[in-house]
C-alpha cells in the first residue's frame, strides 16, 4: 500500500508547511555546508596517461604527480624560483678543472618516508638508477640526467651527497634537483638494482644493457601496477593515490602525520590543506562547463574562450567562482611530419605555414586570449628570444609560388595538387590528428582545411582519443598534428625536442634535425654564459624557423574558473595556473586527515 494514500488532509497540510517554512532554511544550511567543503575537485579533459613518476609524459598526469611525489628542488609558484624541499637548501656548485661539476646536497633530517624511516642519499642514488635503466620506458626523460656521471657519499653523513658530472649544463641544479625521490623498497623489492653504481649506468654499455637483473628491474617497473595501484604508487610528498576509476576520476587524499606538516614555515610545498583532492574526467567541455556551473566541479581550465566570456552571464557562477587569465608559458603549434616524402621539401611546408591564418586563429577561435608564437622560447625570456624573426604570414599567393617551386601542381586537372616523389605522382592529401573533444583544435583544423581546399591540398581532419593521440605522435604516425608545449622559467634545453637522438623514444615526433642543428642544441646546453648562449639560441630559433617542422601558432592566456570558497587560490604563470593543495577554506575546521 502506498503510504501517501492512507495520509489525513491534516497530515498533508502539516507537511506542506513544514516543508515551506523550512525550505529557505534547508537550501541554505546546504549551500552553507557546499561552501565550507574543504575537497577540491578539478575537471580534467581526459585521463592521466600514467601514474609512474619516472615514464610518464603528459602534463595531466605531471599535475596529480606533483602532489604524492616530491624531489629535492622545486620551483616557486610566486616567485619562480628554485626552492628546496626534500634538501635542506639549494646545493653547492663547484666547476671542476677538467670541465664538469660539483654538486652537493644536504636532505633534510625531516624528510621520511610513510614508514618512519629517513629518507637519505641512497634514496637519491635509487632514483637516479631507475632514471639510468636502459630498459626503463623513459626515453624522454633521460637526456635531462646524462650530465652526471657518478655520485660521491659521506660515511660520516648519511643525507649528504654530491653529483659528480662530466660536463657542465645549463640545467645543472635544476635537474639535479628534479628527481623525484621513490622508497625502494615499494620499487626495487628484490633489490635488483643494488648491484650497479651511477658510473656504470652512465657507462650504459652493451653488458649493461643485456643485463638480466636489469631487464627484470625494468619490465616490473613499466609494468601497469607502477602505472596505476594505489599499493605500489607510493612517495613522500603529502597525499597518497586513494583510487582510480578509468573514465571517471582519480582520486588523492592527504596522509596522516606527514613529515611536512611540521616545516609549514619552510615555503609553499609544505602549507597542505586539502584532505582530498579529485580529479574528475570529463572530456567533453561543454558538458565540464555545465558541471562547473552546477557546483560539481570547483576547478576548471582550458575554457573555451566563448564559454569563458558567457559564464559571467550566469548569477550562479557568479556567485560562486572566481575567473582568473595569467599568461601561459606555453605555446601551441602544428607538428608536420617531415620524415614523410610529402613534406620532405621544406618549401611544402613553408607554403603550409603561409595558409595558417594565425591571426584568425586568435581573434575568432581564442577571442583574443592569445599572442602570436614565432619559436619554442617564451617571449618573457627576452635576452634569449629572437624579436628579429618575423612570423609566417596569411599568404595564399606565396603558399601557391612555394608550391610550385616545390613541384606541386594540378597536372590531371582534378583540382588536386600532385607531384612526382620518389619516382611516385601523389595527391597532396594528408591527415590532421588532434584529441577527441578538443573542440578548439578541431576549430584550427577545419580553418586550415578550408583554406587549404581552395588551392587544391586535401586535409582530412580526423579525432583520435587522448592516449591513441600520444601514442600516433610518439610513433611518428601522422602527417600533420596539433600539439602544445610546456615552458618553464628556467633555461631552455632543446634536446628532449628538437635533437635527432629523440626521435626514438624522445619528444622529437616531427623528425626534425640534422648534425648542424645538433651541434648547435649541444653547444647551448654546456654554454653557462647567458650573453652567449643567447647569440646560439638565436640562431636556433632562425634554423627552426626556417626548417618550418612545427608551424608555431600562439602562446595562449589561461582561462580559469575556480570556487571562491578557497582562498590561497591566486593564479600563476607555472602550469596549470593554480596549485590545488594550497587552497584552503577559510575561518575553518579542516578535516582529519585520510590514512
Amino acid at each position: 500500500m502506498n503510504i501517501k494514500n492512507i495520509l489525513s488532509i491534516t497530515s498533508v497540510i502539516s507537511i506542506v508547511t513544514l516543508f515551506s517554512c523550512g525550505g529557505d532554511s534547508s537550501e541554505k544550511n546546504a549551500t552553507n555546508s557546499a561552501n565550507q567543503n574543504p575537497v577540491v575537485i578539478s575537471h580534467e579533459l581526459s585521463d592521466a596517461q600514467m601514474l609512474n613518476p619516472i615514464n610518464y609524459s603528459d602534463a595531466g598526469a605531471g599535475y596529480i604527480l606533483s602532489n604524492i611525489f616530491y624531489s629535492l628542488l622545486e620551483i616557486d609558484f610566486n616567485t619562480l624560483e628554485l626552492v628546496p624541499v626534500v634538501a635542506e637548501s639549494r646545493p653547492e656548485i663547484e666547476i671542476t678543472e677538467n670541465g664538469g661539476m660539483l654538486i652537493t646536497y644536504k636532505i633534510r633530517p625531516e624528510a621520511k618516508w610513510d614508514d618512519g624511516e629517513q629518507i637519505t642519499a641512497k634514496d637519491v642514488e635509487f632514483a637516479l638508477k631507475v632514471i639510468k635503466n636502459p630498459k626503463v620506458d623513459n626515453l624522454n626523460n633521460k637526456p635531462y640526467y646524462e650530465f652526471i656521471e657518478d655520485m660521491k657519499f659521506y660515511e660520516d653523513d648519511p643525507l649528504k651527497f654530491t653529483f659528480i658530472c662530466k660536463d657542465v649544463y645549463i640545467l645543472a641544479e635544476v635537474q639535479s634537483g628534479d628527481i623525484d625521490l621513490l622508497p625502494r623498497h615499494i620499487y626495487d623489492p628484490k633489490g635488483l638494482m643494488d648491484e650497479f653504481t651511477i658510473k656504470q649506468l652512465s657507462e650504459n654499455n652493451e653488458a649493461l644493457v643485456t643485463n638480466p637483473k636489469i631487464t627484470e628491474f625494468a619490465t616490473d617497473f613499466n609494468s601497469e601496477k607502477y602505472q596505476r595501484d594505489p599499493k605500489f604508487i607510493q612517495g613522500c610528498g603529502p597525499y597518497l593515490l586513494k583510487e582510480w576509476q578509468t573514465g571517471q576520476k582519480i582520486t588523492i587524499v592527504k596522509k596522516e602525520n606527514w613529515w611536512g606538516d611540521q616545516l609549514k614555515d619552510k615555503g609553499m610545498y609544505f602549507n597542505i590543506a586539502p584532505p582530498e583532492i579529485i580529479y574528475q574526467t570529463i572530456n567533453d567541455q561543454t558538458t565540464a562547463k555545465e558541471a562547473l556551473i552546477a557546483g560539481k566541479v570547483d576547478v576548471m581550465r582550458g575554457i573555451k574562450s566563448k564559454d569563458f566570456q558567457d559564464l559571467p552571464k550566469s548569477k550562479k557562477f557568479t556567485k560562486n567562482f572566481v575567473t582568473h587569465t595569467p599568461n601561459q608559458m606555453a605555446y601551441t603549434y602544428l607538428g608536420l611530419n617531415v620524415r614523410k616524402p610529402i613534406f620532405s621539401d621544406k618549401r611544402t611546408r613553408q607554403a603550409l605555414a603561409h595558409l595558417v591564418d594565425v591571426d584568425k586563429m586568435i581573434d575568432v577561435v581564442v577571442l583574443g586570449y592569445a599572442i602570436r608564437a614565432i619559436g619554442p622560447i617564451d617571449p618573457v625570456k627576452k635576452k634569449q628570444f629572437n624579436s628579429d624573426i618575423k612570423p609566417y604570414e596569411f599568404d595564399i599567393e606565396k603558399a601557391k609560388q612555394l608550391l610550385t617551386e616545390a613541384g606541386w601542381k594540378d597536372t590531371d586537372n582534378d583540382g588536386i595538387l600532385d607531384n612526382v616523389i620518389n619516382g611516385n605522382k601523389v595527391k597532396f592529401e594528408f591527415n590532421y590528428l588532434y584529441n577527441q573533444g578538443n573542440d578548439l583544435r578541431k576549430a584550427v583544423g577545419l580553418l586550415l582545411q578550408e583554406e587549404a581546399r581552395k588551392i587544391g591540398i586535401i586535409i582530412n581532419v580526423i579525432s583520435q582519443d587522448w592516449s591513441i593521440f600520444l601514442e600516433s605522435t610518439k610513433q611518428h604516425d601522422f602527417d600533420m598534428y596539433y600539439g602544445a608545449w610546456i615552458s618553464t622559467p628556467i633555461p631552455s634545453d632543446h634536446k628532449q625536442i628538437y635533437h635527432t637522438e629523440s626521435y626514438n623514444g624522445g619528444s622529437n615526433y616531427t623528425g626534425f634535425g640534422n648534425d648542424e642543428t645538433d651541434a648547435l642544441i649541444d653547444a647551448i646546453r654546456l654554454e653557462l654564459d647567458e650573453d652567449k648562449r643567447a647569440i646560439l639560441n638565436k640562431k636556433f630559433q632562425a634554423i627552426l624557423h626556417d626548417e618550418c617542422s612545427y608551424i608555431f601558432l600562439y602562446h595562449p592566456k589561461e582561462k580559469i574558473a575556480i570556487h571562491n570558497r578557497f582562498s590561497n587560490a591566486e593564479p600563476s604563470v607555472m602550469r596549470p595556473g593554480y596549485r590545488l593543495s594550497g587552497f584552503s577554506i577559510s575561518n575553518t575546521q579542516q578535516p582529519s586527515a585520510v590514512n
